[in-house]
């Protein structure tokens, strides 16, 4: 499996006015990786951990699920990988899109950065059931550090049985966090423990498997044969999520670009900037762009400021990042209130947008 790669590029600005002082543009662009199917078995946990099963405690011709991460979506968390559906070579999720890759059989509720981890996210039971078998004590990070975690994939993680051959795992959970013991019979909603890093993941997130009769499902789509499109007929879900196939997590206003490893950690936006500031950097962070998407960035302000740039996206990203502005005009910039938006457009149509603000204090 492919490690993550970071590509930086050098690019030139578009948009801005003939003659401005200008300062050069960049992008990231990371590709994730996760669990693949191989290495998300029932089997996996029960046995590694040398426990026995246990009866379910409920018997079900079918299964209805809760959001099992306390978060709210598009907002503090996102979906960063849907179930792969496409048998062969290429990758499709339910939606007919690509936020997913091949051969992954699960659902990745992700957090935008690892100071969010850090804070701390609860993993939450789907469904009731009985707690077939734990696993906690892997380091969060190892794997991203080069750390070999054959045969603890899932890193911490929680089986649960739900009865009529329902199962769901949770995996990558956070060091230390995992809040129940095998036996136990849980509530919709029993906090399990909290998202993390540990096992085979690169970013904080929870991978959420759904299985029945030991076969992995979509709880999106659990119709295999069904036809893609973002609003199946039949889902798991008790309040379905809506399908979102890549979007802007995070825009900001500041005087330097940023890291793209400080953003992921949780760089804080500025709410104002000093009166000598040397540029005017826009910044952005997304996930699951597709070839051709298109990105806008404008800045606005005092005394008829004006910024634009625009950039056509080259290649599908895991995780982008691209930064874009102006160096300081002599005498600096004027004081005030400066707005910057920032658009993400695919097929003609915008899918995502941000907009911020800084002020940029008098002498």
């Amino acid at each position: 499996m492919a490690r993550d790669r970071a590509n930086i590029a050098v690019l030139r600005f578009s948009g801005a006015p003939s003659g401005a002082p200008v300062l050069f543009c960049g992008d990231i662009a990371m590709p994730l990786v996760s669990l693949r199917q191989s290495d998300r078995r029932a089997v996996f946990l029960v046995l590694s951990l040398g426990l026995t099963a246990l009866p379910g405690a409920v018997r079900a011709q079918d299964i209805v699920l809760k959001q099992p991460i306390a978060c709210t979506l598009g907002e503090t968390c996102y979906i960063q990988h849907y179930v792969d559906h496409d048998p062969g070579p290429e990758v499709r999720d339910f939606g007919c899109g690509t936020a997913t890759y091949q051969g992954h059989d699960g659902t990745d509720f992700a957090l935008p950065t690892l100071a969010a981890m850090q804070a701390g996210v609860d993993v939450l039971a789907a469904a009731p059931g009985r707690v077939r078998a734990v696993r906690d004590g892997e380091a969060d990070g190892a794997f991203a550090a080069g750390v070999k975690v054959d045969d603890k994939e899932c890193g911490n993680g929680v089986l649960i049985d739900h009865g009529g051959g329902w199962q769901t795992q949770y995996c990558h959970l956070k060091n230390g966090s995992v809040a129940v013991k095998p036996g136990m019979k849980i509530a919709a909603g029993t906090k399990l423990g909290q998202v993390g890093m540990s096992g085979k993941a690169e970013f904080p997130h929870l991978h959420l498997a759904v299985r029945h009769d030991g076969a992995d499902l979509d709880p999106f789509q659990p119709d295999t044969a069904a036809a893609c499109g973002p609003a199946p007929t039949r889902t798991l879900w008790q309040t379905p999520p809506a399908y979102v196939g890549g979007g802007l997590l995070q825009a900001a206003l500041t005087d330097t670009p940023p890291s793209f490893e400080a953003v992921k950690a949780g760089l804080l936006a500025q709410d104002t900037l000093p009166a000598n500031a040397s540029a005017l950097v826009l910044w952005l962070y997304g996930y699951d762009s597709r070839k051709g998407d298109v990105v806008t960035m404008t800045i606005t302000g005092p005394g008829g400021f004006t910024f634009a740039h625009d950039e056509v996206l080259e290649k599908p990203q895991a995780l982008f990042f691209r930064y874009a502005g102006k160096r300081a005009p002599a005498g600096g910039f004027a004081p005030g209130g400066y707005t910057a938006t920032v658009t993400q457009s695919r097929d003609g149509t915008e899918i995502s947008r941000k907009e911020v603000f800084v002020t940029v204090t008098a002498p």
